[in-house]
């Protein structure tokens, strides 16, 4: 019998969003959806502010500049 290893990674790759939740892909294949509702900031910035983030430490994180908010990636998965 073989045992299959799965590789788990908790960074970004991408980033989306929906009317009420941010749509985080990971590098190993796995999608979050989380709610905006969590994130205050999130959920009151508009469309533009949103869509202005970037990856800091590889994807570990969320920034953004904005709204000067960060969000570590692994936290996400707790």
């Amino acid at each position: 019998m073989s045992i299959l290893t799965i590789s788990k990674s908790s960074n970004a790759t991408d980033l989306s969003f929906t009317p009420d939740k941010m749509n985080v892909f990971l590098e190993d294949g796995r999608e979050l959806a989380v709610p905006l509702e969590w994130f205050p900031a999130l959920r009151d910035a508009t469309v533009e502010q949103l869509n202005n983030w970037r990856f800091i430490g590889n994807g570990e994180g969320i920034h953004w500049p904005e709204l000067d908010e960060d969000i570590l990636v692994v936290r996400l998965l707790n």
